[in-house]
């Protein structure tokens, strides 16, 4: 069968279209081959999120964005459609979190899995965004600039209260020149005028000083006759302290000898045992004593109520 050239450019142009539609949708992560479930997620603000951004799961791209649609409500709130592989499945309380993708601030969705039922196809997950460092970098940097911009008021308002107060001190200074001019003036003339009595100052302390020169050579024989004195003082005193010492144990070996010898009352004790033995026959006499009175103890009181005395008993 003969095709005419004009069918065969329209059939190549057909061809063309299709396979441009296809890669097109292909680059923007649509899959033509597999089978994908559909989920749905509400934001208030997706901050950049467009259609064909990853879904990714533990840094895993399991899907794309779908679409993104604003709804027709009070809070114009948008709907994110997501496009998720059907072999994995999604867990009751499972999470899209809006993240940013990498420090150019692109946008991706962010899976954290929930415990609980599967989510049907079609179902909705809960949205949270999430605070990028870009975000953050932004929070932190806005104040910065604020205060920067008051930084530079103030220093405008310091250099301007400076440019004044440059003008006075030239003024100050141009003051104090001429009074110290005048000053080492004055100074100079009251120098010369007291030359002379300076002069007459500085021979009376040249003339002071020899004198105590003098002085001190005088004092040195003075101080080395103390000196030999106090040593004289302190050799006698030690002199005689240790002539008592001596002195006092003389005495106190004669009264050791003595003692050793038997003389005096401590000596006596020491060396004859006589006290010993009368204390010793005093004690045995009192005891028996106080045995006899306790067998016998009318002997030594006698009481007579009607005035008849009882004789005393014989004595064993």
């Amino acid at each position: 069968m003969n095709i005419s050239k004009e069918a065969k450019v329209g059939i190549l142009a057909i061809i063309s279209f299709t396979a441009l539609y296809l890669g097109f949708n292909f680059l923007k992560g649509s899959s033509f081959f597999s089978s994908e479930k559909t989920y749905y997620v509400t934001f208030n603000d997706v901050q950049g999120l467009v259609p064909s951004s990853q879904v990714a799961l533990s840094g895993l791209k399991v899907g794309i964005v779908k679409d993104v649609i604003l709804q027709d409500n009070a809070q114009h709130s948008i709907q994110v459609v997501l496009s998720i592989r059907k072999d994995l499945i999604l867990p009751q309380g499972t999470k899209a979190v809006l993240a940013s993708d990498g420090l150019l601030g692109g946008k991706l969705i962010r899976l954290e899995m929930g415990k609980g039922a599967a989510i049907a196809d079609g179902g909705k997950l809960k949205g949270i965004l999430e605070t990028g460092l870009t975000d953050v970098l932004k929070e932190k940097a806005l104040p910065a600039l604020s205060h920067v911009d008051s930084l530079l008021i103030t220093l405008k308002t310091v250099v301007a209260g400076f440019q004044s107060t440059s003008a006075a001190l030239n003024i100050l200074l141009k003051n104090s020149n001429s009074t110290i001019t005048t000053l080492g003036t004055s100074m100079n003339s009251t120098i010369a005028e007291n030359r002379s009595n300076l002069n007459g100052i500085t021979g009376n302390l040249k003339t002071l000083s020899g004198n105590l020169v003098e002085t001190e050579k005088q004092f040195k024989p003075l101080l080395g006759k103390f000196n030999k004195m106090a040593d004289s003082l302190n050799a006698l005193k030690i002199n005689q302290a240790l002539a008592s010492t001596q002195k006092s144990l003389d005495e106190l070996q004669k009264v050791m000898a003595g003692i050793q010898a038997g003389q005096g009352s401590l000596g006596k004790i020491l060396k004859d045992d006589s006290l010993y033995t009368n204390l010793n026959k005093t004690m045995v006499d009192l005891d028996k004593l106080l045995i006899d009175f306790r067998l016998a103890p009318k002997r030594y009181v006698n009481i007579s109520v009607f005035g008849k005395k009882t004789p005393p008993p014989a004595v064993k």
